[in-house]
């Protein structure tokens, strides 16, 4: 035997698997120790929260070792240092908890997953770790994302940082994905601040980690939240392990990883530069939205839209959607300007579809028309509505240019835009300003004064950080609300949305999602609204189900149950 902490002794063979677990990669455990009184709700607390709490082991009172983690553990010893909170507050630091053992009797151990489990795994995969290529502990982060409450737990999640290299982050993402009890992916790969961090060179736990060229700050789940939640409950009595000082078992971290199912590997994708933001999706998922971009890229009217074609843009477009709070959609196109209403059918239906998706998910969306076009779409919008194409109706505006900075002004409160309204603007086949000042339908017939400078919020769009733009289709607009069903459908996917917090979907938010993809009915349904008001094909003038020329049956019918196939 040999001399423990304050005195107290452990087995030889025992110290000398806690010193090589550091180097071994054996699993380790984030501590907190709570009278058994709060132990239920703590439970649920993290069971709420998995992301940063993923639960190995709740001991029973007073019981102080954790045989399903390591062999002859004793929790009073078995860490560096640990924390000791009274009413909340951090009242010591100590190397044993023996002192406390009649304390303890009546009180409850969790043992809590830990990043630095993972590390071995990054570095078989090949990812540099820079804390530990520096020699220092990971930094640590409140954010101002706040977990799931349980009872008297209510605190913002903890996150670790490691800087990567951009070319490994499907490596990385991949490599804890297949780790869930040591916080498993990355839950934000990009700017800090979109975290509520202000400062990633000044951690509020561990030490700073010094990025290298090229590297990306890549965020997981942290145990730390535990001391958060510890804090928050102002217990008069509790115990944490000291940041950095975990218990360390006798299980391998390899053996410690899931098996899953391949096609539900993550993959990062890039869909913002500023903010930075990557996001987390899965090969299936991925998969079936390149089929669906595959799709809408057929071109049955002959129009060459083929040279416009860029893999994954719509995939990119669907994950930017997808992170959004705020949408703006704007649509319609007076082609026929010797009609009265001029649109023309290829837009709209596109436009309601996605509308009808985001709203769906629970995303705030308006749409933006030509002010002469207010009252008629309105009238469509209510039509739509009671027909049940959409739940409610999306609010409508206009937009007209009276000073230079009408287009910050309407995008952003205040003109400030560091406070937009908007995270992402989405046009369908909708006109644009042609270099001379005027805007053209494609006869090349001037149709300046039937439209609204609209394009001014999108050119404007481009210097605001945290606003994305996308042009599509009325194909492209199945294609997006199809594409973003597949997106929150994902377990990847939608765990990265919530930040590992919560729990994913239930069958009836499923069942919800689905309801509102587009189906041949409602698409038909929704042509003959438009047709009912006036509203034109555009390439024929036809007052006929017809989309550019195109029959509604059998070529765009064909097209969205192919899309619904895909989706489902």
């Amino acid at each position: 035997m040999l001399p423990g902490a304050a005195g107290a002794t452990l087995p030889l063979r025992l110290l000398g698997l806690r010193a090589a677990a550091r180097l071994s990669g054996f699993q380790q455990a984030n501590v907190v120790i709570l009278h058994e009184t709060l132990a239920d709700d703590f439970e649920a607390f993290c069971r709420a929260n998995r992301g940063p709490l993923p639960l190995l082991y709740r001991s029973k009172p007073g019981e102080w070792g954790c045989s399903p983690l390591a062999e002859n553990s004793d929790i009073r010893v078995d860490c560096a240092q640990y924390c000791v909170f009274e009413n909340g507050a951090l009242a010591a630091k100590v190397s044993s908890l023996t002192p406390y053992t009649a304390q303890l009797r009546d009180m409850v151990t969790f043992y809590l997953g830990c990043s630095f489990s993972f590390e071995q795994i990054l570095k078989a995969a090949e990812v540099p770790v820079r804390n530990v290529e520096q020699g220092r502990n990971v930094s640590m982060f409140r954010t101002s994302v706040p977990c799931v409450e349980v009872g008297s737990f209510r605190c913002p999640m903890v996150v670790s940082m490691r800087p990567i290299p951009a070319e490994k982050l499907d490596a990385a993402a991949r490599a804890t994905h297949l780790a869930p009890l040591s916080h498993g992916a990355p839950v934000h790969i990009g700017d800090p601040a979109l975290l509520g961090i202000r400062d990633a060179s000044q951690p509020d736990y561990g030490d700073p980690v010094v990025p290298a060229p090229g590297d990306v700050p890549v965020f997981w789940g942290c145990g730390v939240t535990g001391v958060e939640a510890v804090r928050s409950c102002k217990t008069p009595l509790a115990f944490t392990h000291a940041p950095g000082c975990m218990f360390l078992s006798d299980q391998e971290m390899f053996a410690a990883t899931s098996t899953t199912d391949p096609r539900q590997r993550p993959l990062t994708f890039s869909i913002s530069q500023k903010p930075l933001r990557f996001s987390l999706v899965s090969e299936a998922a991925v998969h079936q939205i390149r089929a669906l971009e595959k799709l809408i890229g057929e071109d049955p009217g002959e129009r060459g839209i083929q040279a416009l074609f860029v893999q994954d843009e719509l995939l990119k477009s669907c994950l930017s959607l997808s992170h959004a709070s705020s949408v703006l959609i704007t649509t319609g196109f007076p082609t026929h300007f010797q009609h009265n209403p001029p649109e023309e059918t290829d837009g709209p239906p596109g436009a309601i579809a996605m509308a009808a998706m985001l709203r769906a998910l629970g995303k705030r969306v308006a749409m933006v028309t030509d002010r002469r076009a207010l009252d008629m779409n309105r009238r469509i919008m209510d039509d739509a509505v009671q027909k049940g194409i959409i739940q409610t109706a999306v609010p409508l505006l206009s937009f007209q240019e009276s000073s230079p900075e009408s287009a910050l002004q309407f995008l952003c409160h205040d003109g400030d835009p560091n406070k937009p309204r908007f995270d992402h603007l989405v046009a369908i086949e909708r006109s644009g300003r042609a270099a001379d000042g005027n805007y053209y339908n494609m006869r090349a017939i001037n149709i300046k004064h039937l439209v609204d400078p609209i394009d001014d919020l999108f050119t404007a769009a481009a210097s605001i950080a945290g606003i994305g733009t996308t042009g599509v289709s009325n194909w492209g607009g199945y294609a997006v609300a199809c594409g973003l069903y597949l997106l929150n459908a994902c377990l990847v996917h939608e765990r990265y949305l919530r930040k590992g917090l919560g729990t994913p979907p239930s069958p009836q938010q499923l069942e919800t999602w689905a309801a509102s993809l587009p189906t041949v009915a409602k698409e038909e349904e929704f042509l003959a609204i438009l047709v009912k008001h006036g509203v034109r094909s555009g390439k024929t003038a036809n007052l006929a189900l017809e989309v550019d020329g195109l029959p509604f049956h059998p070529t765009h019918s064909t097209i969205i149950r192919k899309m619904r196939e895909l989706a489902l």
